[in-house]
């Protein structure tokens, strides 16, 4: 089906208000148990396109779109939307701050292998609740910046917004520390222990079977920029150790975040630096120094995840808002050093070798484990190196051929078979071991389930990036096909219809299945996220054609030849249906030569249509000047 943003948010929308908002109160429920990540997602299916999208706005109650305040009319008049929220952020922050101290728990989310999560390992911060802490409280804290509170004697929304202000403020700095914390360098070096580590990492960037002396130099020398860096600019957090360790001439290296604080990161001290009075904490928040768990080795999961969420610091939209203060600039300077160290790192990677490691699917990481999953988050990964830098085409069509052979194995775009083992890929999903978690109870367990909303998000995003229009047609044709497959996933019974996920029709034909009736707000929010993917790609200026200019150029000039002529033999004074025609034909050429450098398609479809006016003239006087 054809993807159309603005309607399929709204129809979202609907169903979120009318699962969530009941007698006037919002409802955290959900599919998991209620936490510091699912709660998020189910606030940002509301705020984050409302913050992204300017005709979805809620922050400007006067000028709110007529199907706009139909769809939440749920939650009151339009001036009591953006109240709403506040209410809802209110009560969302104080579910999640103890002591002062942002809780960053997973609960839902974590199982174990063998018995149950200890309180502590629920207590425990992880990088998908730092990753969208940062952007709920952006969100939050751009929609608090535009929006203007009713002016009453008596009103206290403005001291309520100057409060959460505040509070947004300290989540957004905790959970930027959480991120900067939570980033691993995992050296890999010649010794015993790390030897089956090594030969993973080696099979798959080693495509060409070169001996591996030759590969070893190869990656250094490509890689020698980023371990510089890692050296000389980004030691915050990270232990000397660990960095001592990438000066020796065999050691591989492999970077990105962790699932949670890493075991062994150092202390940031300067959080506590600026006035509380300006967004600052009033003593040092524990997370600057709570000892981590997390083994120092990335999880590409986490990693994309951490790139999302400092993607949504570095954005245009936070600078022109400036919703960053002091304490937490300097904390995205030392972020937006690792985003870029890592989506290079991982670029690299993915393209070392011809063949790319990335085609040789699946993707095996350093622990040995492989999976389409692993080769979807590489490819996310490239795709935002991608966009932060001038786009290769070349690079692109080899992308678009990877997604579509990901989109057939994850049975996207191919149908399921009996006993198909991809199903496991959506149903229970990637399962991920949180190494280092033991420490604190049975080692805990994370199934990332969001395989087929990652694909349509990263199709449209690539598919933003293209030059050529083939590569273009063949990402959005598998976006589309991608979209169809998440509609088949809605859930279509009980108030949460509408939402997602409910797999039973497409990914279990041969089974019976009970409907599912309560939403999973991990996939809904993921497919959220694939739609503002969308309106941003959908605002791009259509594909030029060189060609389609060439000829555009050549109808507009002989069209214009063609009217002057016209126009020689017209009186000035006329006001009959010619001169109407010929005023119209006159417009349509000036419009296309208007528009010939961005849209020659457009262009020329106007110069055709003047050419057939100006004929339909011509034929006219002709047969007039022969009597017929």
């Amino acid at each position: 089906m054809r993807i159309q943003p603005r309607r399929q948010i709204l129809d979202i929308w609907r169903s979120v208000v009318r699962s969530s908002f009941r007698d006037g109160t919002w409802e955290w429920r959900g599919r998991e148990e209620s936490n510091s990540i699912s709660d998020a997602e189910q606030l940002l299916c509301l705020l984050y396109p409302a913050t992204e999208i300017e005709e979805l706005a809620l922050d400007r109650p006067d000028e709110m779109a007529e199907d706009v305040t139909k769809t939440l009319e749920k939650l009151g008049e339009p001036k009591m939307i953006p109240q709403r929220i506040i209410e809802i952020l209110e009560d969302y922050l104080r579910r999640y701050t103890t002591d002062g101290e942002p809780d960053f728990g997973g609960k839902g989310y974590l199982s174990a292998e063998s018995g149950e999560p200890t309180d502590e390992q629920l207590r425990l911060g992880l990088v998908a609740s730092y990753s969208l802490s940062v952007s709920l409280c952006l969100a939050a804290l751009g929609f608090l910046k535009v929006y203007k509170p009713p002016q009453k004697r008596g009103d206290k929304w403005g001291d309520r917004i100057k409060k959460l202000q505040a509070e947004l403020n300290r989540r957004l700095t905790a959970s930027m520390v959480g991120l900067l914390r939570s980033f691993a360098v995992n050296p890999i070096d010649t010794g015993v222990d790390d030897a089956e580590v090594r030969a993973a990492m080696l099979a798959m960037v080693n495509q060409s079977n070169e001996s591996h002396r030759v590969v070893v130099a190869k990656l250094r020398e490509r890689l020698a920029r980023q371990r510089t860096r890692l050296m000389e600019d980004a030691t915050l957090s990270v232990s000397d150790e660990m960095v001592d360790k990438l000066d020796e001439d065999t050691t591989l290296f492999e970077i990105g975040w962790a699932w949670g604080i890493v075991n062994g990161a150092t202390a940031v001290n300067f959080v506590a630096d600026v006035e509380p009075a300006k967004g600052g904490f009033e003593r040092e928040p524990e997370i600057c120094s709570t000892p981590g768990f997390a083994a120092a080795r990335p999880y590409l999961f986490t990693t994309v995840l951490a790139l999302d969420g400092i993607n949504d610091i570095r954005s245009t939209r936070t600078q022109e808002l400036d919703l960053l203060n002091e304490e937490q600039r300097r904390l995205s300077d030392a972020l937006a050093l690792r985003y870029e160290l890592t989506q290079r790192y991982w670029s690299i990677i993915a393209r070392f070798s011809d063949p790319w490691p990335l085609e040789d699917i699946p993707w095996r990481t350093s622990d040995g484990e492989e999976s389409d999953y692993y080769s979807l988050m590489v490819s996310a990964v490239l795709v935002q190196d991608l966009e932060g830098r001038r786009a290769d085409d070349d690079d692109l069509d080899r992308a678009v051929t990877v997604f579509e052979s990901l989109a057939q194995r994850g049975r996207i775009t191919r149908r399921v078979t009996k006993d198909d083992a991809s199903v496991a890929l959506h149903v229970p999903g990637q399962r991920m071991r949180l190494e280092g978690s033991a420490k604190l109870g049975p080692e805990l367990l994370w199934h990332a389930s969001d395989f087929a909303p990652l694909l349509l998000k990263r199709c449209l995003q690539a598919a933003a990036l293209s030059t050529r229009r083939g590569s273009r047609d063949r990402l959005m044709d598998l976006a589309e096909t991608t979209m169809d497959h998440m509609i088949t996933r809605r859930i279509e019974v009980s108030e949460a219809s509408g939402l997602w996920d409910d797999p039973g029709e497409i990914l279990f034909p041969y089974d019976t299945r009970p409907a599912e009736k309560l939403p999973s707000w991990y996939m809904t929010e993921r497919v959220v996220e694939a739609l503002v993917t969308a309106s941003r790609t959908f605002r791009k200026e259509p594909l030029r054609s060189t060609a389609i200019r060439a000829r555009a150029e050549e109808v507009l000039h002989e069209a214009d030849q063609l009217l002057n002529q016209l126009l020689l033999t017209s009186d000035s004074d006329d006001t009959s249906a010619r001169s109407v025609q010929l005023t119209e034909i006159e417009r349509k050429i000036s419009r296309a030569n208007e528009i010939l450098i961005d849209r020659p398609a457009t262009a020329n479809a106007l110069g055709q249509s003047a050419l057939r006016g100006l004929d339909e003239l011509a034929v006219a006087q002709d047969n007039a000047s022969r009597g017929v």
